[in-house]
């Protein structure tokens, strides 16, 4: 990881997660459904999705209770990102051992990084409709803080006092992966202890279905919406959204062992790179990609041969020929002897969310052996001819596993997950 003039770069690992995905609102209940290959679309309910959206379909979070985690007045004045992100934070500190309040822990050294592609863009929509129906006096005071993307790693810090390094990272559908990866340096680089990394996203909104639906992004496969997202499929036609968040607990290996914490994992690489080529597109050889991957392995002191999984960023669009060169090029003879699966098949992708959603699933195939199905295959494409897992969930010891995530303005990372032994 990164290194600072005369401090030794610390090892980090992972001790808590947490979860709020469209398959289950916590780890242990999104795993086995990603298992089953349960699928988590459907028809859109968030908002009327009347027939002049192309795309009316979505992978929504289902029986959410924000009054689980908040009470009722935090609730009505958090956006329903924040809400996500709260939830998730709470389960991965939980699920480290540090309870409702992280005792024994310096707060100072204790810091929140929580991405966000585009933030709180409900209440926005909302705050919008006021000021164009009823005047510029119905805006709501809570406005700004509700929306803007920064406000969940702030509520997060302040819910539970931790006052070490604190921002978000927006970059797109790799604003979560960033997230960990970032706060996987400050770590090793002795400006933090632990730290809560993670993302949260709840873009299923009007807005944002008619503006993804104006690029073609969007799948509309509106009769099929549990089949719709089918990576590396021969006919697949865009993305289905999602929604939820995901949260882990980082910290560096002496302080994870002097408190008796159980290891779930080590943060072994963490590589990061820019296109410089489009707003949207990735390059056709997909060397950005390319460049994080081998950054990352070169971060895990790591070879090709050593993988034995990539959570691919697969998002059922045209790009994944594109990534699948990229892992080719990569990991050479090893990419066709390795499952390269895509879980957005059955979560959707849920955008600055889905890294860390996905290194949570990363997490899990090294702590299980069991790697999660792509479901949905409808038939091959000569592009897209690795081991996608299509058949089911498979079995197998799994060592050393990348995590892919890619944003629109050419911004990708990938993470390397170690299983701890």
């Amino acid at each position: 990881m990164g290194k600072q003039p005369g401090v030794r770069p610390r090892r980090v690992v992972v001790t808590g997660m947490g979860l709020v995905s469209p398959v289950g609102n916590d780890v242990p209940t999104s795993w086995a459904n990603l298992l089953a290959g349960k699928s988590g679309g459907a028809l859109v309910t968030a908002f009327d999705a009347t027939e002049e959206f192309p795309c009316r379909i979505g992978c929504e979070v289902k029986g959410f209770e924000p009054l689980d985690y908040m009470d009722k007045r935090d609730a009505k004045r958090f956006d329903r990102v924040s809400r996500f992100a709260i939830a998730a934070s709470a389960q991965a500190l939980a699920s480290a051992g540090l309870g409702d309040a992280p005792a024994g822990i310096d707060p100072e050294r204790f810091g929140v990084i929580i991405g966000s592609g585009i933030g709180g863009i409900s209440t926005f929509e909302e705050q919008h409709r006021k000021l164009i129906e009823s005047g510029p006096n119905r805006v709501s005071p809570f406005f700004i803080p509700m929306f803007i993307p920064d406000i969940s790693a702030g509520l997060v810090s302040m819910r539970w006092g931790l006052r070490g390094p604190n921002y978000a990272t927006v970059s797109a559908c790799a604003s979560s992966a960033h997230a960990i990866g970032n706060a996987a340096m400050h770590i090793s680089s002795g400006q933090a202890d632990v730290m809560l990394a993670g993302g949260a996203e709840a873009t299923i909104t009007p807005m944002t279905y008619a503006g993804f639906s104006a690029m073609k992004a969007m799948s509309t496969r509106n009769d099929d919406p549990a089949g719709a997202s089918r990576p590396f499929s021969v006919d697949r036609d865009g993305f289905v959204m999602g929604e939820g968040a995901g949260a882990v607990i980082l910290e560096s290996l002496e302080h994870a062992q002097a408190r008796g914490a159980e290891v779930l994992a080590e943060v072994a690489g963490y590589g990061l790179s820019g296109d410089a080529f489009h707003i949207t597109a990735p390059p056709p050889d997909g060397y950005g990609a390319q460049n994080a991957m081998r950054m990352a392995l070169r971060h895990a002191s790591a070879e090709p041969a050593e993988v034995d999984y990539v959570n691919a960023h697969g998002t059922s669009t045209m790009a994944d020929a594109i990534e699948t060169a990229a892992i080719t090029s990569v990991l050479g003879a090893r990419a066709r002897q390795i499952v390269v699966g895509s879980t957005k098949s059955m979560t959707g992708h849920l955008l600055g969310a889905a890294g860390a959603l996905e290194a949570i699933v990363c997490i899990q195939v090294c702590r299980t052996g069991k790697i999660p199905p792509t479901i949905n295959f409808s038939g091959p494409d000569p592009a897209c001819d690795l081991e996608y897992g299509h058949g089911g969930m498979i079995e197998r010891p799994v060592g050393l596993a990348l995590s892919n995530s890619f944003g629109f303005g050419g911004h990708n990372v990938c993470l390397a997950l170690r299983r701890w032994d």
